[in-house]
């Protein structure tokens, strides 16, 4: 039986931490996402090719990859309570440099610095995990990714009318501002009013940092493999900005960014197996076992959900405008209606996973995902745009209630890496979204919305095969020595 969650109860501390952590959330997607549906504005009003804006959209995703690894590492080790005021005091203050850039040049590495936000989403986890027990993680987890990713849904439905309402080609750079100083000021105030655990809790940290804990030999060989993606996909970035495609970046830069991101992966093995090597040679109990496969597939899980959340919001402003010929301001409160569902629908997916099963719940989403994606790949310009609207709402619905099942299930495989584990899946929604939106810059909008559906169908095999329901109990080590066993069922 699920455990009762009062959300409006604010007496009860658990209950005041999920309010401030979801704004907290909702904050940095205003700053960060906010982009997409002032898209048409700075393109207008700084006379950008379409090739220009579909590149900042990429890079607004590209650092948030390396962000939320690190970021998750950060929060194992010194808690969410400082990470988030950081995260939102420093991303405030390079949005206001990137709204305030004079040249495109400044906006593409501003706009690239300025991803790290999206990493404050891996803090919460963290946060939120610390404070409700297993059987309610699903429903908080999902209030919080669901209420905070609305954050794009508001950056749509404000945004857009503060440049408008200005008028000028300065409305944009107006708005970007004011959404970035209430970020910094939030951040301020979320300092004086949280703490990382319930009083009296531990806050359990990871034994070794710099890279994640294995616990077998197999999985210390999927974990560095796991790895690969996460510099594909700034290798793709590279590619994409290279001089045989936008010739952003010279040659001798693309091939130096390529070698520096082959050096990287080096690096990052050599901190893999210093940290777990000794697995191969001294086994890890089975009390303290847990399996790496499930974090990669819920990495794949992440990729499509959010990595197509990421994407569609991202270009689905743009998309209105082009294939349907509508004004800006209608097109950005047309696209805000997809984030809009991030309200319910993440939500929904936490507590259906809370109710009938993580796998389960999984393999319904993605169903869902896959069959919406691949009729939106039929869409044509002759379509009522209101038909086009519902047909993605409804595939909004099941990515975002995907995103929400996935995170019901992060916490419950290992306590003290929850924060790591957050960062790794968390960075393979931006790999997605790099994918995605590097797609969408090759191709036209019905076949990007097809690749998605392609993606997504490859995905639900992976989690009908070889995704385990999280079952039984995981332990942890308190600082003292002894063992507490933590139920997960």
């Amino acid at each position: 039986m699920l455990l009762k969650l009062n959300i409006f109860d604010l007496k009860q501390d658990n209950i005041r931490i999920l309010h401030y952590t979801w704004f907290a959330f909702f904050m940095t997607f205003v700053v960060w996402l906010g982009l997409g549906p002032m898209m048409p504005f700075i393109k207008e009003a700084l006379d950008l090719t379409d090739q220009q804006a579909k590149v900042l959209l990429i890079l607004n995703v590209a650092m948030t990859i390396p962000a939320r690894i690190i970021v998750g590492m950060l929060v194992d080790k010194f808690g969410p309570r400082i990470m988030y005021t950081g995260i939102l005091s420093l991303g405030g203050l390079i949005s206001i440099a990137f709204a305030w850039a004079d040249s495109y040049e400044h906006l593409a590495i501003l706009r690239f610095l300025s991803g790290f936000i999206g990493a404050g989403f891996v803090v919460g986890i963290r946060m939120i995990g610390e404070w409700f027990p297993a059987k309610q993680t699903g429903i908080a987890q999902g209030i919080y990714g669901g209420w905070g990713n609305f954050g794009s849904a508001g950056a749509a439905m404000t945004l857009p009318f503060i440049a408008a309402s200005i008028g000028d080609d300065t409305g944009w750079r107006i708005a970007l501002t004011v959404a970035s100083v209430a970020a910094i000021l939030y951040g301020i105030f979320y300092y004086t009013r949280v703490s990382n655990t319930p009083k009296g809790s531990t806050y359990f940290k990871p034994k070794k940092t710099g890279a994640m804990e294995i616990t077998s030999g197999s999985d210390l060989l999927l974990y560095i493999l796991m790895n690969i993606p996460l510099f594909l996909a700034l290798g793709l970035l590279t590619w994409k900005l290279s001089p045989s495609n936008m010739g952003l970046i010279g040659e001798a830069a693309t091939y130096t960014v390529y070698i520096a991101l082959a050096g990287l992966y080096l690096l990052q093995v050599w901190k893999i197996w210093h940290i777990n090597s000794h697995v191969l040679k001294e086994p890890v109990p089975d009390l303290h076992r847990y399996k790496f496969k499930q974090v990669a597939i819920l990495d794949f899980a992440y990729l499509v959900t959010f990595g197509t959340e990421l994407a569609v919001v991202s270009m689905l402003a743009m998309f209105y405008v082009s294939w349907f010929d509508i004004p800006n301001v209608t097109a950005a409160l047309l696209a805000g209606i997809y984030p809009f569902i991030n309200l319910f629908a993440r939500p929904g997916g936490g507590w259906i996973s809370d109710k009938i099963g993580r796998k389960l719940t999984l393999g319904i989403v993605f169903t869902g995902i896959t069959v919406s994606f691949l009729v939106l790949g039929l869409v044509e310009q002759s379509w009522p745009v209101w038909v086009v609207v519902g047909i993605t709402v409804v595939a909004g619905i099941f990515s975002k209630a995907g995103s929400g099942a996935v995170y019901a299930m992060v916490p419950l495989v290992q306590r003290r890496m929850t924060g790591q584990i957050a960062g790794m899946v968390g960075a393979f929604g931006n790999v997605g979204a790099v994918l995605f939106l590097t797609v969408n810059s090759l191709v036209d909008y019905d076949q990007f919305f097809l690749v998605i559906g392609i993606v997504s169908a490859c995905v639900f095999f992976l989690i009908l095969f070889f995704l385990e329901e999280p079952k039984g109990q995981m332990t942890e080590i308190m600082p003292d020595g002894t063992v507490q066993m933590i139920e997960v069922k």
